[in-house]
């Protein structure tokens, strides 16, 4: 056999494992059942609620909504921040944001309160770059305060505050135009991170991550928890005084987790992405249902952990689920770009 014969054949069976790992560590083989032992009770009309959160303190909801028409972005949108009274039993939303008069699609959010006030942040994505908008939340009046832009803010995804000056925030893509980004978002390559803000200073505290997403820290804060959807990973790391991360395990979710978010018994709840090449056809517009799944996360803290699927679809209901919050026996599961989100009861 001539030598360029032989060349090609390697480049061909190199090829053919190439894109058959990229098949199986997005979920592409896997088959979507639809499992759930509770209730779909409702659905609220809002679209694109990408990220929410809860106040267990004064019981409401916090939702980022954004009308997504393609995921990432292509024109200007305008999205907004909504809170659901959940001491009411109708969920309906109100439109905090209203006022707030700049280009507005937010992504990750997260809340801190001191006092009575709450300090709300929200990752902004348009056309012009992207940015942390900084808000007060008092009662229901929600109030700008600034905005924070860096060169650290790569592709910003995800954000949790530590306190009114202190935030961990990921970036989703190490590169974000041209082949790189191609090849690191379908090579699955961790070019990711995740960076430390307190008091206007920027660090860099965790690395080599696959499209670090969601972020949360446990009730002690010695935790934090990293969601690596294009490995299928939840990522643990001990958190030091001075924001500096140490690398402790890796919680294979057999999913693409995405927001991450405590139940009051420490269990880590996230919407998912078990299919992520037909999620993504579906953020572009190629497909027009994706499958979604909430997981639950037990992590005992030794290192052992378990992971409980307790909702799939396979996109008829709602479609590319990214967030669930827990609240008594409800979930709200919230997506990427569906025109309402689900309440379960679970």
């Amino acid at each position: 056999m001539k030598k360029r014969n032989k060349v090609l054949i390697l480049f061909l069976l190199l090829l053919i494992a190439y894109v058959a790992h990229i098949l199986i560590s997005t979920g592409f083989f896997r088959t979507v059942t639809p499992q759930f032992e509770g209730q779909i009770l409702q659905e609220i009309k809002l679209p694109g609620a990408e990220d929410m959160l809860v106040s267990r303190v004064d019981s409401f909801l916090l939702i980022s909504s954004s009308n997504r028409a393609v995921y990432p972005p292509t024109e200007e949108e305008k999205g907004g921040l909504y809170l659901i009274d959940l001491k009411e039993d109708d969920f309906t939303p109100i439109h905090l944001s209203a006022n707030f008069t700049k280009p507005f699609a937010p992504h990750g959010i997260s809340m801190i309160k001191t006092d009575s006030t709450y300090t709300v942040m929200a990752i902004n994505h348009t056309l012009d770059g992207h940015s942390i908008e900084v808000f007060n939340l008092y009662q229901q009046t929600l109030t700008h305060i600034k905005t924070l832009q860096h060169e650290s803010l790569i592709r910003p995804n995800d954000l949790v505050l530590l306190g009114p000056n202190e935030f961990y925030v990921t970036n989703d893509h190490g590169y974000t135009k041209g082949i790189m980004r191609l090849i690191e978002e379908y090579g699955g390559f961790s070019f990711s991170n995740v960076v430390h803000y307190k008091n206007d200073a920027y660090a860099e505290v965790a690395t080599d991550i696959a499209y670090a997403n969601g972020i949360n820290y446990d009730a002690d804060r010695k935790l934090l928890f990293v969601a690596s959807p294009r490995k299928f990973l939840v990522k643990v790391y001990s958190r030091a005084d001075d924001g500096s991360l140490s690398f402790i395990k890796d919680i294979d979710c057999g999913t693409g987790p995405d927001n991450l978010e405590f139940g009051t018994d420490g269990t880590i709840w996230s919407g998912a992405h078990p299919n992520l090449l037909r999620f993504a056809a579906y953020a572009k517009g190629d497909q027009e249902t994706a499958p979604s799944e909430v997981i639950q996360i037990t992590y005992r803290g030794t290192g052992d952990y378990e992971v409980t699927s307790v909702y799939v679809e396979n996109g008829e209901r709602m479609s590319g689920s990214s967030v669930a919050v827990p609240w008594g026996d409800l979930i709200f599961v919230g997506n990427v770009m569906d025109d309402g989100f689900l309440v379960l009861s679970n």
